[in-house]
């Protein structure tokens, strides 16, 4: 991916992210954390993936919470309700596996601008398949009628799903990226697509040169097809190797792209000097949108979904499992001593520090 200009896209500047909406973000963090003091059987800090609490004989309950974002405009356009479920089932069950919780159930919430809309049977038909995927029941939920405050990109069709995610963990099996030394491997299990990240930009780059019905060269599929892939669901290749190999963490790419891999308690950085040819999705959203590798990275998942930190001898091993399960693996990186936490790629020459992405000096 070569450097981009500075006048490309970025996620700034489609107006996701804003210096004051960091400190009001800031402000509301502090006032929940002041709640932490009123259960100490919480055992993990905010920034991690889940949070666990101590419900005695040595198990903890994990919880997570999370939405399908703008997504949901894509299944808006193209008139199809029936994938987005899957989605919201993947982005709260994904966050659990990373702290080595087994999931359970999830509670689903809808927000609807028009409740007698038969789009509610397609988004429970997506709830029902990703929960299959995950091996999670979703035994209750909310479905809110808001037709003042919901509004879609055509009357009637609004609607927002989030979904809150349960499972238990051993206590003294809890994943927190604790112990990792240098020379760990870092295995990186494939994504579908984009997942469920990334997608104010990418409309704002794809949409304004290409229909939904059009197929760009590379993509071998409509650029609606491609846009609505559901997230990789990782649960069961995760729980495999959470019993057969010494992982030492799991990382969720999502929100923030690589500086995920700072979500640890160990001292160390990572150095992903091994990483796979990108998707053409990606090139072609850079390509259009003008957009810098220090953008991409920190935006995009640029086709990994999901980091395994394991000893090196293990990495192997999780291969194989995740291959067992239909998705391509590989060794993307290694683990290296560093209290900075630096996320350092090689092939786009940028380094991710506590900020965000910088080029590489």
């Amino acid at each position: 991916m070569p450097k981009k200009t500075k006048k490309g896209l970025t996620y700034a500047r489609t107006g996701v992210v804003a210096k004051d909406a960091e400190a009001s973000f800031k402000t509301l963090i502090a006032w929940v954390n002041k709640t932490l003091q009123n259960r100490p059987e919480v055992k993990t800090e905010v920034g991690l993936y889940a949070t666990v609490i101590d419900i005695g004989h040595g198990q903890g309950l994990a919880l997570s919470t999370d939405g399908v974002g703008t997504k949901l405009f894509i299944a808006q356009m193209l008139g199809r309700f029936d994938t987005v479920g899957i989605d919201c089932v993947a982005m709260n069950v994904n966050d659990l596996i990373c702290v080595g919780a087994r999931p359970m159930a999830m509670l689903d919430y809808i927000a609807i601008q028009n409740a007698r809309h038969p789009l509610l049977g397609e988004l429970g038909q997506g709830l029902y398949h990703g929960a299959l995927q995950a091996g999670i029941t979703i035994p209750a939920g909310e479905v809110a009628q808001l037709k003042e405050m919901v509004r879609g990109l055509k009357p009637g069709i609004g609607f927002d799903l989030v979904g809150t995610a349960v499972g238990l963990v051993d206590l003294n099996k809890l994943v927190v990226g604790q112990g990792i030394e240098e020379g760990d491997a870092v295995v990186g299990l494939a994504s579908s697509g984009l997942h469920s990240n990334g997608y104010t930009l990418a409309r704002k780059v794809l949409l304004s040169k290409f229909k939904l019905s059009q197929r760009p060269k590379g993509l071998g599929r409509t650029l609606g097809e491609e846009l609505l892939e559901p997230t990789r669901i990782y649960v069961k290749p995760a729980l495999q190797m959470l019993e057969r190999c010494s992982v030492k963490a799991l990382i969720h790419i999502t929100g923030e792209g690589y500086r995920n891999l700072r979500r640890i308690r160990s001292a160390a950085g990572f150095v992903l000097d091994r990483f796979p040819e990108i998707p053409p999705i990606f090139k072609l959203i850079q390509k259009e949108g003008g957009i810098e590798n220090t953008e991409m990275a920190h935006t995009f998942n640029l086709g990994i979904g999901l980091c395994v930190v394991v000893p090196r001898p293990e990495a192997e091993e999780v291969i194989r499992i995740s291959r067992e399960f239909g998705i391509p693996a590989q060794v993307i990186g290694h683990a290296v001593k560093d209290p900075e936490k630096k996320i350092v790629m090689p092939s786009l020459k940028v380094v991710g520090k506590s900020d965000r992405f910088h080029e590489e000096s």
